[in-house]
Order: C-alpha cells, then sequence, then structure tokens
C-alpha cells in the first residue's frame, strides 16, 4: 500500500503538526518505506509461534512489594514551594 501526500498531510493534521510541502514529499517517502517493512513482516508465516509478552524468557524481573516505612507528611511538605498544613498546593489547572 503506498501512502500519497494526502495521507501524510492527514496523518500530520491528526498529530497536530503542520507539513511544509518538502516535509511532505520526504515524509511521503520514508513513511511508505516504513509501510512496506511492515507489509513485509505481515507476509511471515507465524502459525507455528507462541505468542510472547517479551523477547526474552524472563521471571521475577521485579522487585517483591515490601512495605517500608515512609515520609512523615511534614517531611513530604517541606520542601514544597507552596503548601498548607496537609496538602501541597499547585495552581488550578481547571477553569
Amino acid at each position: 500500500m503506498a501512502l500519497s501526500a494526502e495521507d501524510v498531510i492527514r496523518i500530520g493534521n491528526l498529530a497536530r503538526l503542520s507539513l511544509t510541502p518538502d516535509e511532505v514529499v520526504e515524509l511521503t517517502d520514508k513513511l511508505g518505506q516504513i509501510v512496506g517493512l511492515v507489509e513485509q513482516l505481515a507476509e511471515v508465516d507465524t502459525e507455528n509461534v507462541e505468542p510472547m509478552v517479551h523477547a526474552f524468557d524472563l521471571q521475577n524481573v521485579l522487585a517483591a512489594d515490601v512495605r517500608k516505612p515512609s515520609l512523615s507528611r511534614d517531611e513530604a511538605l517541606q520542601n514544597a514551594p507552596s503548601s498548607d498544613s496537609e496538602c501541597f498546593r499547585v495552581p488550578a489547572v481547571l477553569g
């Protein structure tokens, strides 16, 4: 499947990118090559390949969850730029 310049412009709009005409030409070629490689991968027979989560057979790679002492509220708020007696204070983000 070949990508057209219109496809690249639409993808750019979805990504909220304003592309110059030169960038559209360059990206049409580059993205077309990527799509071609993905099409090659789609042709590979994976019928007898087991699904896997990771390329290496790793187990227990995360440390165990162990309860440890935490900072007190006063220690946690000590370096905050702004706080009240209980919470971090941050600028409002909603209207």
